[in-house]
């Protein structure tokens, strides 16, 4: 036992010449498998991260949120949560997937018995896009209404419109000869919005869809054809495609930033988005409300991030590829806040309305507040074009995530705006999500015909999506958003995170990122990972649960059973878990204990894909693992030992003896 020990605590013997099996200055691909397909550029990674966080959260959510919990003081609770629960678990995501190069199904190798959290990962996201995508369609009615000298929201007077129908033109005339009376009135744009987009009077309610607007059936299937063309060659094709969408939206918020403080009264606007209330950072709501934005806007437990990283090489710099998309997120936020509030203080000054009369959230802001102020501008179809195609661009890599409700006007307000509270994560991303979990699960049959596979995938998603086109598609919407994706989302990442730290440890999957980064996670991330985060999420599902409040469209309430089927959704997610369990205990043998012993540790060929980078304790796992020296099997094929793959071997021998400890004291 003695000898053993010692040859445990031999140094590895490193050659003088130490031989990288890939090049840093050679082709980018050389470490990634080439039938799975990576990124072609160094660039295409970090921009489709940016592109899959940034999006229309950080326009018409964020800023909304920030004034009412606190104006400037909103950002002190909001970059506390965002150190505690954002960036950890961002980084553990990209993590895994940079470690493993698989999918969110395949990655629970890692630990078998809870494979059940991928499947109920890709279960929300295919809820999740099925009714994204009708959001773009919106987007684009309203990008083809912008193609016109007059836009169709900026009069009454159209067939749509009702006796309650009044325009800002005539409100000013109005103040400057009689007075007007604004109560039970409705603007042009809010008309335009639920009477003829979505045209919801043909409808009574939920169980009463009515009929198809074909309008909006021939822009989500416009929606579904370009995300298809996105994604049609994988990540080859999408990550060219992030460099426009990730990018341009930048160009055109800033040319809405710069218009928008230039108008009269846009420092109204802003002074009421950012004055201070420090008062309020005693209320818990406030946290709360900060830490789900962050949950929420990061997109993190949708399986994009750990999709992103699979098709990285094995030793990108994804630490730092953490903190650039996560604070740039945090400050595209703040900055969209300016350009939003700019043009609301503006509106806020034309009608003589106090700012929070004119500031609302989510698409009440997006498709009735803001369109209305883009009538109040000289030239307002170009800027409202400009508006909606950045819209489009945020749309097309991004994804519609649930949110606890919160109306868009106020309940009984005539017309009644939406009331659907949406952020967004990458839509390449969801789709990329759903096709590589089964293309790695089934590699044999389905990667060489991925392109025919996702075809098939984005049809079925279409014709699911229908029922939103409809009069009442809007119902359908709201229940979807408010169920699919809310507490069984913060279960799936919960779960990830105690299955990685507690079943894993926490030490073995510091060990991978120290193999494939070259450095150990400080205490910061192991206090996060293992405490802080897992107790913020769990406070977060605890509050959404005591706080719940039934789905509600403006004054239309939501009937029993509705209710029952959002509730059955969101828990469905959650029963893939126990499913997964079972399944996997069942495929063991011995006693109950052992089948659970058996199924939680890594499979045989968990660990990096390549053989080159299968150092440490996973060259055990190699094709010449039997022989007695695996590791110099291992040296003799690829011409030495690299940096990395000597930190492995070090950190493994730790491992083995810390192990030995173990089993001696037992």
């Amino acid at each position: 036992m003695k000898k053993i020990r010692q040859q445990h605590l031999r140094k590895p013997v490193t050659p003088e010449l130490l031989v990288s099996p890939s090049s840093p200055d050679g082709d980018l691909g050389s470490e990634c498998p080439e039938d799975r397909g990576n990124w072609t550029g160094r660039l295409d990674f970090l921009l489709s991260c940016i592109g899959y966080c940034v999006g229309l959260g950080n326009v018409w959510r964020f800023p909304y949120r920030a004034y009412t919990n606190g104006g400037g003081a909103f950002l002190v609770p909001y970059f506390i949560m965002l150190a505690i629960c954002g960036i950890p678990i961002f980084f553990m995501e990209l993590s895994l997937g940079q470690f493993s190069s698989l999918g969110p199904l395949a990655v629970w190798k890692i630990s078998p018995l809870f494979k059940g959290v991928g499947m109920g990962t890709i279960l929300i996201v295919s809820l999740v896009a099925i009714y994204y995508n009708m959001i773009i369609a919106y987007v684009l009615f309203y990008l083809f209404a912008s193609l016109t000298s007059d836009l169709p929201w900026q009069h009454c007077g159209n067939w749509w419109n009702t006796e309650l129908c009044l325009d800002h033109h005539v409100l000013k005339a109005g103040n400057a000869t009689f007075p007007v009376n604004t109560s039970n009135t409705v603007s042009p744009s809010e008309e335009y919005w639920s009477r003829y987009v979505l045209h919801i009077q043909g409808s009574s309610g939920i169980g009463d869809p009515g009929r198809i607007r074909w309008n909006l059936c021939l822009c989500l299937l416009l929606s579904w054809t370009i995300v298809y063309l996105c994604i049609l060659k994988g990540v080859k094709s999408s990550g060219k495609v992030v460099y426009f969408t990730a990018t341009f939206p930048y160009l055109i918020l800033v040319m809405l930033l710069v218009r928008g403080v230039t108008l009269e009264g846009a420092w109204k606007g802003i002074r009421f988005y950012l004055t201070p209330q420090f008062d309020h950072l005693l209320s818990s709501k406030v946290w709360i409300e900060a830490a789900l934005q962050i949950f929420y806007s990061l997109g993190v437990g949708f399986g994009g991030l750990l999709t992103f990283a699979s098709y990285n090489t094995f030793h990108q710099n994804i630490y730092r590829d953490t903190f650039i998309v996560t604070l740039g997120n945090a400050v595209t936020s703040i900055l969209a806040g300016f350009a939003i509030f700019s043009v609301l203080g503006y509106m806020s000054q034309e009608l003589g309305v106090p700012v929070n009369q004119v500031a609302k959230a989510g698409p009440g802001l997006a498709f009735v507040v803001y369109p209305q102020a883009m009538t109040m501008l000289p030239l307002s179809p170009f800027w409202s074009f400009l508006f909606f195609f950045m819209l489009l661009t945020l749309g097309l890599d991004s994804q519609v995530r649930a949110e606890p409700p919160e109306p868009a006007v106020a309940p009984g307000s005539p017309g009644g705006g939406s009331g659907v509270p949406l952020v967004l994560s990458v839509q390449f991303a969801f789709m990329e999500t759903i096709v590589t979990a089964v293309t790695d699960e089934f590699p044999y049959y389905l990667r060489p015909k991925k392109a025919s596979f996702s075809a098939v995938i984005c049809i079925a998603l279409f014709l699911m999506g229908l029922i939103l086109t409809t009069e009442g598609g809007m119902y359908w919407l709201v229940l979807l958003d408010d169920y699919s994706a809310g507490f069984g989302l913060m279960v799936v990442v919960i779960a990830t995170c105690l299955v990685v730290t507690r079943v894993y440890g926490i030490k073995r999957f510091c060990r991978d990122i120290h193999m494939m980064l070259g450095f150990k996670p400080g205490p910061y991330f192991r206090a996060c990972w293992m405490v802080l985060s897992p107790a913020t999420m769990m406070a977060l599902l605890v509050y959404n649960i005591i706080k719940y409040q039934p789905s509600e469209y403006g004054a239309y309430r939501f009937p029993a059973w509705a209710e029952a089927l959002g509730i059955l959704m969101g828990l469905f997610s959650c029963l893939m878990i126990p499913a997964g369990m079972l399944v996997a205990v069942l495929r063991e043998e011995g006693t109950l204990w052992e089948r659970f012993q058996q199924a939680s540790r890594p499979t045989m060929d968990w660990g990096p894909s390549l053989e080159e980078n299968r150092t440490g304790a996973y060259v055990a796992s190699l094709a010449g693992s039997q022989s007695p020296k695996p590791l110099m099997v291992h040296m003799r094929k690829y011409g030495g030992i690299t940096s990395y793959e000597n930190t492995a071997v070090e950190v493994d021998r730790e491992i083995e003896e810390e192990e030995e400890e173990e089993e001696s004291m037992m």
